[in-house]
């Protein structure tokens, strides 16, 4: 689990710099300021969420029998990731205001993420 958790915390962080980067040079022109917005709150959203991943990875290294909640942290915020900011980024470069909608739903994954992160804590010793 470690090496996946791993893996996919740099593919997301290095994503999410392309991601603020696309933002800053390409798109800073094409779009609205408040699409532009939106896009930046999903690029930094991906990155606080990595980082998050990659302290999940490195706690599941560090222990022999990582609990099952410092797992499924790590998975719901992947899941996160993908529903919050993805939604983010197509709601701001479609314009369909519907895919607002969904955001919620990659915020409640992040939300039960970090609970998970607080359950796992009280488990190390």
């Amino acid at each position: 689990m470690t090496q996946i958790f791993l893996s996919i915390a740099a593919i997301l962080g290095g994503l999410s710099v392309a991601a603020g980067a696309f933002a800053s040079h390409a798109l800073r022109e094409k779009i609205s300021e408040r699409s532009l917005s939106i896009f930046e709150t999903g690029a930094r959203y991906q990155m606080y969420h990595a980082l998050a991943l990659l302290l999940v990875a490195l706690l599941i290294s560090r222990t022999e029998s990582p609990p099952p909640s410092l797992i499924a942290s790590g998975w719901l915020f992947i899941i996160g990731i993908a529903i919050f900011c993805g939604s983010l980024y197509a709601l701001s470069l479609s314009g369909i205001k519907s895919l607002g909608a969904i955001a919620p739903i990659g915020g409640a994954a992040f939300l039960a993420g970090w609970t998970a992160l607080a359950f796992a804590a009280w488990s190390f010793k």
